[in-house]
């Protein structure tokens, strides 16, 4: 693999993380969070916006990341290797989730929220496919 090819996508897929973080930005108010959570103890509401934080933060972590260390995330470095390994695996398991645990059957219906979905998925896609090439590249298995 073309070292230069996999130093841009990676920063392509920085750029879709932070666009992905500033889009999630409206999902509490589509998903109307406040009116869902009014009922719940204030503590389990409190972990359910800190986890919400956490993994708005993690994104555009990995957003900034590779947009900043892109040539770093491909130097073949133990760390390069275990972080491209770590970011590939957290989309994976997003994929796995979205699938095998998610009941979508409240989620909002109509063309665009399905548009939406198969957008979002289609990312987590690809941020485990480049992520996973970038971790071969690392260990040089490609």
């Amino acid at each position: 693999m073309n070292q230069t090819f996999l130093q841009q996508i990676i920063f392509i897929c920085g750029l879709l993380h932070i666009a992905l973080s500033i889009g999630s930005s409206v999902i509490p108010k589509v998903l109307q969070w406040n009116s869902a959570l009014q009922n719940v103890q204030p503590l389990i509401r409190q972990i359910f916006w800190t986890y919400a934080a956490y993994i708005l933060v993690i994104n555009l972590c990995f957003g900034l990341v590779s947009i900043w260390g892109t040539k770093e995330l491909t130097d073949h470095s133990f760390l390069a290797t275990c972080i491209t390994l770590f970011i590939s695996a957290y989309w994976l398991t997003r994929i796995g989730i979205q699938f095998f645990y998610f009941d979508t059957s409240q989620a909002p219906k109509g063309f665009i929220f399905t548009l939406g979905e198969i957008a979002l998925v289609a990312l987590f896609v690809l941020f485990t496919a480049v992520y996973f090439l970038a971790f071969l590249y690392n260990n040089s298995w490609i």
